[in-house]
C-alpha cells in the first residue's frame, strides 16, 4: 500500500521574511555623516524602515535597504544626505517630508531648497525656505507683481511673505511695508473691548507684529512704525488709497468678502508689490457670505503677473502633529460634503 505524501506543517511567515528581495545601497562618506543621518539612537532610520516596510543595517559607512520600497528608501536617504550638505540637520519634519516626497515619485534636492537665505533675523538666524512648496511660493513672490499663497495653518505664508517683505525693504525695493487683514472675530463675539481703536484691533494683527519684530528687532522695528515705513491696520483702512512703492500683505484672506477683496486689490499702485494670503478651509465670514479669497483665486488665475501658489498639508513645518490634524479634518470635509449637498437638494 502505498503511502499519500505527507505535507508539512504550515510555518507563519514573519514581516522580514514576507519582504520581496530587493535592496539599496547608500554610502553616506562617512560616519560623521552616517550618524547624523541615522539620528539619535537611529530613530531616523528606524523611522524609514516602519514607513516603507523595509529592512536595513548599516555595513562601514554605508546604510543597506531591503524591500519591495528600496529604491524610495533610498531617495529618502539621498534627500538626508543632501540636507546635511547645506549645512542643515534633520529633524522629523523635513524626515516625513522627504518620505512623503519620496513616495510621490517626486525627483527633488531638499538641500538645494534649504540653500537660499529669505532674510537674516535680527539675532543672526538665516531664514531658509523648508519645502519644494515654500521654495516656489518665494519664488513666484519675488517674480509677480501680485501673488495669492493659499493653504492650510502652518505652511509658512504669511510668515515668509513678511520675511521677503522685509528683505525688499532692506534692499531698497520698497519704501514701505503695509501688513492687513480682516477684523473678523474667529468664531468668537468679544464684545466691546476697551480701549482706543488701536488697542481693539492689535488682537486681530499680532501675528504681523510678531514676524515684524522677529525680522527687525524690536527697537528698529518701533523705529520704523514711528517714522511709517511700516504699516499695520485692518482691512477697512485701505478703502480710498493708492499704495505706492510698497510691499503690502493681505493676510487671513479668507476672512475678506468679495467687495472687500476687489477694493484691496485696485489699491495697487506703481512699484508695489501684493501677497495675499490665506486658508479657504478656515472662512469666519458668516453663513452666506462668499469668500472673496475663493472667488479671486477662480477669476485671477492665468492673468499675467499674478501668481496663485497652493500649499498642502506636506508643506506645514509646524509640529509633526499639524500635519496629521490638517489631513484628518481634510478627510473629514471630504465624506461630509456629499452629505451637505444631499440636504441641499431635499430643501429644494
Amino acid at each position: 500500500m502505498s503511502r499519500g505524501r505527507r505535507t508539512p506543517p504550515r510555518r507563519s511567515i514573519s514581516v522580514e521574511e514576507d519582504i520581496t528581495a530587493t535592496s539599496c545601497t547608500v554610502d553616506t562618506g562617512t560616519i560623521e555623516t552616517l550618524q547624523k543621518v541615522l539620528g539619535v539612537f537611529d530613530e531616523n532610520l528606524t523611522t524609514v524602515s516602519r514607513e516603507l516596510g523595509l529592512l536595513s543595517h548599516v555595513e562601514g559607512t554605508k546604510i543597506v535597504l531591503e524591500g519591495e520600497e528600496a529604491e524610495t528608501g533610498a531617495r529618502v536617504l539621498s534627500s538626508l544626505l543632501s540636507i546635511l550638505r547645506a549645512g542643515e540637520t534633520v529633524d522629523r519634519g523635513s524626515l516625513l517630508y522627504s518620505i512623503a516626497l519620496a513616495r510621490e515619485g517626486q525627483a527633488f534636492d531638499l538641500g538645494e531648497v534649504m540653500e537660499g537665505v529669505v532674510v537674516v533675523t535680527s539675532r543672526g538666524k538665516p531664514v531658509k525656505c523648508k519645502t519644494v512648496g515654500q521654495k516656489n511660493y518665494a519664488d513666484a513672490i519675488r517674480a509677480h507683481t501680485i501673488t495669492f499663497g493659499v493653504g492650510p495653518a502652518g505652511t509658512g505664508k504669511t510668515y515668509l511673505a513678511v520675511c521677503l517683505a522685509v528683505a525688499a525693504f532692506k534692499a531698497k525695493e520698497v519704501e514701505k511695508i503695509i501688513l492687513t487683514r480682516p477684523a473678523v472675530e474667529a468664531g468668537e463675539k468679544l464684545g466691546f473691548l476697551p480701549g482706543d481703536l488701536q488697542t481693539k484691533v492689535d488682537p486681530y494683527l499680532r501675528p504681523l507684529y510678531d514676524a515684524l519684530q522677529e525680522t527687525f528687532g524690536f527697537e528698529t522695528y518701533q523705529k520704523l512704525m514711528e517714522k511709517g515705513s511700516i504699516e499695520v491696520a485692518p482691512l477697512a483702512y485701505m478703502r480710498g488709497r493708492t499704495l505706492s512703492d510698497a510691499f503690502v500683505i493681505l493676510d487671513e484672506a479668507q476672512n475678506a468678502t468679495r467687495e472687500q477683496m476687489k477694493m484691496f486689490l485696485t489699491r495697487l499702485g506703481e512699484g508695489s508689490r501684493m501677497v495675499v494670503t490665506g486658508d479657504l478651509t478656515q472662512t469666519d465670514l458668516p453663513e452666506g457670505k462668499t469668500s472673496g479669497l475663493k472667488q479671486a483665486v477662480s477669476i485671477l488665475k492665468g492673468v499675467d503677473e499674478i501668481a496663485v501658489c497652493t500649499l498642502t498639508e506636506k508643506d506645514v513645518v509646524r509640529h509633526p502633529l499639524v500635519m496629521k490634524i490638517v489631513r484628518a479634518y481634510e478627510k473629514s470635509a471630504s465624506k461630509s460634503e456629499p452629505e451637505k449637498k444631499r440636504r441641499k437638494g431635499e430643501k429644494k
